[in-house]
């Protein structure tokens, strides 16, 4: 299973909410808060082109917010990438 990563802040409800539905099937998050640090905020700005969090990446692809990712789930892309 390739690493996800989740750029995200500690009260923001829909990094709760990617968290959430990610533990459900079962993977692991590599969490990067962005709160109390700039340095990761700016990165995760250049890497990305967005502002809000939570930005998750599954290996090297970056997939979006929650929103975005229940929308790859429901479109069957979803379990291809954590299967790799």
């Amino acid at each position: 299973m390739p690493t996800v990563r989740m750029y995200c802040t500690q009260n923001c409800p829909y990094c709760i909410r990617a968290e959430q539905f990610l533990n459900k099937k079962g993977v692991q998050i590599q969490k990067i808060l962005v709160d109390y640090n700039r340095d990761e905020m700016k990165k995760m700005i250049e890497i990305t082109g967005r502002r809000t969090v939570p930005q998750i990446f599954i290996g090297e692809q970056h997939v979006g917010g929650y929103d975005d990712l229940v929308e790859l789930d429901i479109e069957g892309g979803l379990a291809p990438l954590l299967s790799q």
